[in-house]
């Protein structure tokens, strides 16, 4: 399946000229950082269900311990419980540094990188969610994630260019620049 991935830095969202593209689902930024819910999220989760779009979420993470990550995987299922939501394409951790506030304010080594993600994945499925997973570029999910340590997490690997499935991931984000209506949008292929 063809599908994008959005957050409020998207604006409002046409979602019939996405239908209209063929694509098939959405992946909604639910939140970031310390408990800061997207803007956008319920216009965006409203917007893709009403037009037709399977749905995920992802929070981009900006924990520095475990206990932050299980912080944030808690504040992410109060969101789904409050709204009723139960994204059918998964919860997704986004572990990533892209606008540097990790490295700014004590860049964690691999491991407890690592056991972030494995908490923020077993947080949520003590709480009764089955499909949960982590988004990182390939770089971060080779070198940085020890992915052979979450054994039961599903993988969404940004990779632009040409997609290496040696990680197997169950999706692919292949653009930051697939054009909808003359907006870019980051492109994602789903793999069932």
């Amino acid at each position: 399946m063809k599908g994008i991935d959005v957050s409020e830095n998207n604006g409002l969202v046409d979602w019939q000229s996405i239908v209209d593209t063929r694509c098939e689902f959405a992946i909604i930024r639910l939140g970031y950082g310390n408990c800061h819910i997207d803007e956008n999220f319920m216009d965006n989760v409203n917007g893709a269900l009403a037009a037709g779009l399977k749905i995920g979420v992802y929070y981009y993470s900006y924990a520095l311990n475990v206990e932050a990550a299980k912080v944030e995987a808690q504040f992410v299922h109060e969101v789904l419980q409050e709204h009723g939501i139960n994204p059918e394409l998964g919860i997704w951790f986004d572990m990533e540094d892209a606008d540097g506030y990790k490295e700014h304010h004590g860049m964690p080594g691999n491991q407890t990188i690592t056991d972030m993600c494995s908490t923020f994945i077993c947080t949520l499925n003590e709480a009764g969610y089955s499909y949960v997973g982590i988004y990182a570029s390939y770089s971060w999910l080779t070198n940085i994630i020890d992915t052979s340590q979450l054994a039961d997490a599903h993988i969404w690997n940004a990779q632009w260019g040409n997609y290496n499935d040696i990680l197997y991931a169950k999706i692919w984000q292949f653009t930051d620049s697939l054009d909808i209506g003359g907006r870019n949008f980051d492109g994602n292929e789903y793999y069932e």
